[in-house]
């Protein structure tokens, strides 16, 4: 019997990364990882549930998007949409999603749930649609956390949605990053600087990048979404609730009871 080389682990460190191999890595990482975050997270996230954080918080409940009856008929575009899920939900109140996502990987789950929207595999930092294309746009923790300019998708964004469109996106409540991702106790103490932009990288033996997660602190989403074009409607940080007994890596009922662990940035295109 052959026996498989073993893979190193990656190393875990912070430095600089920019647009071309954050892309490139993060593309890599989720082709690998679908399958585990599917499984791992799947009961979790339903098949045709909205959900946009750890925390549980549903769009159903929280109509960040609109009242469901009012997304009938609406184009709606999903950014790092996974498995669509969230397109799954939007199609059941009878809006009309596209689904995309820069994981070939996390498309073929969402092929095999099901759901008669389109899924596109594209970079959401060049959007393949014409101006004006869409009513909506939204992403649970898609995209954003992992580009080098956030403002490249938001510009990108801007473009795609009609005038008196909506955007909402969630993405790691930035305060986290001056903690240990940890659930537990260890997690409840300052480990660095909130101010420290520099981003999050695991490498290979080599040094080349396999994951990529970008920081920016509060004020720095606010200045992005106002720069590029959208004017900020509300800041949501959803508190942990007494149902959810879940840990999600490094959420749990313990950390989100105490600091927040999401942040939902509702925006308008005027």
């Amino acid at each position: 019997m052959i026996q498989e080389p073993e893979v190193p682990e990656p190393e875990a460190t912070r430095r600089e990364a920019g647009a071309t191999e954050s892309s490139r890595a993060n593309r890599g990482w989720w082709d690998r990882n679908a399958d585990e975050y599917q499984n791992e997270h799947g009961v979790f996230l339903g098949d045709d549930r909205f959900v946009w954080g750890p925390e549980g918080l549903d769009e159903a409940e929280a109509e960040l998007l609109g009242a469901p009856e009012g997304l009938k008929g609406r184009d709606v575009l999903e950014l790092g949409a996974g498995a669509a899920q969230c397109s799954r939900w939007l199609a059941a109140q009878g809006a009309r999603p596209v689904a995309l996502d820069i994981s070939h990987r996390q498309l073929q789950h969402a092929l095999r749930i099901g759901g008669a929207f389109p899924l596109v595999c594209a970079d959401a930092g060049a959007l393949p649609f014409p101006d004006a294309s869409f009513d909506l746009a939204c992403s649970a923790y898609g995209a954003l956390p992992f580009v080098a300019d956030p403002r490249v998708v938001l510009r990108e964004v801007h473009r795609v949605l009609r005038p008196g469109g909506r955007l909402v996106f969630s993405v790691t409540h930035p305060i986290r990053w001056a903690f240990p991702d940890e659930p537990g106790p260890e997690g409840l103490s300052v480990s660095g600087s909130y101010f420290d932009r520099t981003p999050y990288v695991e490498q290979d033996e080599t040094g080349h990048a396999v994951y990529v997660e970008h920081h920016r602190t509060l004020g720095d989403r606010v200045r992005d979404v106002v720069a590029s074009g959208f004017r900020l409607v509300d800041l949501v940080e959803p508190e942990w609730p007494a149902w959810n007994t879940t840990e999600w890596g490094g959420w749990s009922p313990l950390r989100g009871s105490l600091i927040p662990g999401t942040a939902i940035f509702v925006c308008a295109r005027d």
